[in-house]
C-alpha cells in the first residue's frame, strides 16, 4: 500500500510488514530466521487486533473513508454473478453517484441500488464524491418500484457523506425527493436489505436506507451528520470533529446497542481495505442469509414489520417519579 494511503495508527503495522517482507526474501533461511519470521507474523496479527479493537469514533471515520476501502463497484464485481445497469430518472438525467440495475446473487435476481464515490479524480468528479442530486434518488426509487412490480428483492449499499449540498440540488428539491423515497420505500411490498459499507451520512444515506434488515460493516459509520458538519454547527470549528464523532455515537457497536441496526458484519483483521475478497465473502454470506429469511415473510406482514421497526427507533422509557417543583 502506498505510504500516502496509510492511516497514522496503521503505520507501525506496515513498517513491521515491510521488515517481514525483507526477511522472507532472504535465500536459504536458517532455523533462527524461520523462528524470527514466525514470531514477526504473530506480532503483526497481535498488533492489528490490538489497534483495531481500540479505535475511537474518529479513527473509525478515517477507516470508513480509507482511499483503498472497497466501494460499490468492487462489491458488484466480487459479490454478484451478473449486473445489468439501468440508467436515468426519466426526467433530468443519470446521476452517477447512485448506480442501479438488475443483478444476481447466488442465482437469485435482485434489484441493486448503491452509492459510488469513485477513486480517481475523474471518477469522483463524475460521482460527486458519492453525493447524489435529486435525479439520483428519483432513479433509485423508479428502479425499486420496478422491483416491487416484478416481485424482485432489493439490495442497497450505502456509502456517502451526504446528499449533494449545492444550490442546484436545493433548487431541484433534494430534501423533497429524499422525503418521497422515505415514504415510498416504507411501503414497497418486496424485501429490502440495506448495508452501510463505508460512510452513512445524513439524509443522503437514509434516502436509500429504509429496509427490512439494516447492516453496517464493522468499521463503517451511520450518522445524522458528518463529524465535521456537527463540529461546525456546535463548536463553530471543524477542528472539534474528534469530539463530535465521539458524541454522535455512530460506530457499528453504538448503533447495534441503540437498536438502530440489525447486524454488524465483521471486517477482515485490519479493515476491509486490507482484503477486498474476504470482505466481499462476508458481505455475500450476510446478504444471502437475510434475503432468504425475508423472502419467506408474507408481503403485507413485511411492510407492517418495516413500519414498526422504524417507529421504534429513538424510543426510550423513563423510570421513577419526578418530584414536584415548589414555588
Amino acid at each position: 500500500m502506498s505510504a500516502i494511503n496509510q492511516l497514522p495508527f496503521e503505520r507501525p503495522i506496515y513498517e513491521l510488514e515491510e521488515q517481514l517482507k525483507k526477511i522472507e526474501q532472504e535465500p536459504n533461511p536458517t532455523p533462527n530466521t524461520k523462528d524470527a519470521i514466525r514470531n514477526m507474523r504473530l506480532e503483526i496479527t497481535r498488533m492489528k487486533r490490538e489497534i483495531f479493537e481500540n479505535l475511537d469514533a474518529w479513527d473509525t471515520v478515517k477507516v470508513a473513508r480509507h482511499a483503498e476501502r472497497p466501494q460499490t463497484l468492487d462489491y458488484l464485481e466480487l459479490v454478484f454473478d451478473e449486473f445489468v445497469e439501468l440508467h436515468g430518472d426519466k426526467a433530468i438525467g443519470d446521476d452517477r453517484a447512485i448506480l442501479t440495475g438488475l443483478a444476481k446473487l447466488d442465482g437469485q435476481k435482485v434489484m441493486f441500488v448503491g452509492q459510488q464515490k469513485g477513486r480517481t479524480l475523474k471518477e469522483r468528479t463524475e460521482c460527486y464524491y458519492g453525493c447524489a442530486h435529486p435525479e439520483g434518488y428519483r432513479k433509485a426509487l423508479s428502479k425499486m418500484k420496478m422491483a416491487e412490480k416484478f416481485g424482485i428483492p432489493i439490495i442497497c449499499l450505502i456509502d456517502t457523506p451526504g446528499a449533494y449540498p449545492g444550490i442546484k440540488a436545493e433548487e431541484q428539491g433534494i430534501s423533497y425527493n429524499i422525503a418521497i423515497n422515505l415514504r415510498e420505500m416504507s411501503l414497497l411490498k418486496t424485501p429490502i436489505v440495506c448495508v452501510v459499507i463505508g460512510e452513512g451520512g445524513s439524509g443522503g444515506a437514509i434516502g436509500i436506507g429504509v429496509g427490512d434488515h439494516i447492516s453496517v460493516l464493522q468499521y463503517a459509520y451511520y450518522s445524522v451528520i458528518t463529524p465535521e458538519g456537527c463540529a461546525g454547527i456546535l463548536w463553530k470549528d471543524v477542528k472539534f470533529a474528534n469530539e463530535a464523532a465521539n458524541a454522535l455515537k455512530f460506530t457499528s457497536k453504538n448503533l447495534l446497542e441503540l437498536g438502530i441496526i440489525d447486524e454488524v458484519i465483521p471486517e477482515p483483521l485490519g479493515g476491509a481495505h486490507r482484503d477486498h475478497r474476504q470482505m466481499a465473502t462476508s458481505l455475500k454470506a450476510s446478504l444471502s442469509a437475510n434475503l432468504k429469511q425475508l423472502m419467506s415473510i408474507p408481503k403485507d406482514q413485511l411492510v407492517d414489520q418495516r413500519y414498526e421497526k422504524f417507529r421504534k427507533i429513538g424510543m426510550f422509557h423513563e423510570t421513577g417519579q419526578t418530584e414536584p417543583v415548589s414555588s
